[in-house]
């Protein structure tokens, strides 16, 4: 079963910068879409960037467009680097993997397996 463990969370001012990492038990490259969601208290789980397999295409939500870049580091590692950070980020992320969808490529269900989750925390 594969297994994401992400890293990089933090605490950050607004307008500053974090990245976040997400390193998988086995390569993801070829087989897997990577995507990057975020809960914040009290609401739903949203998607915030999705990295199609191949690692050509990516996709973001419009609360982030601009200010957020997935990438793949290797055959493991999908990165979050997220500018501009501003309190509304503040949320727990959650990195995940699965075979993703074209229709609404930002849906949860798209994606099978799911990491524990790094807090992210913006102070304005």
């Amino acid at each position: 079963q594969l297994q994401l463990v992400e890293s990089g969370g933090g605490s950050a001012q607004a307008g500053g910068s974090l990245t976040l990492s997400c390193t998988a038990s086995e390569s993801t490259y070829r087989h897997y879409f990577m995507g990057w969601f975020r809960q914040a208290p009290g609401k739903g789980r949203e998607g915030v960037a999705v990295l199609a397999s191949g690692g050509f295409t990516s996709f973001y939500a419009d609360s982030v467009k601009g200010r957020v870049t997935i990438s793949r580091v290797n055959a493991k590692t999908v990165n979050l680097q997220m500018n501009s950070l501003k309190p509304e980020d503040t949320a727990m992320y959650y990195c995940a993997a699965g075979p993703g969808g074209s229709r609404d490529p930002l849906r949860a269900d798209n994606f099978e397996y799911w990491g524990q989750g790094t807090q992210v925390t913006v102070a304005s």
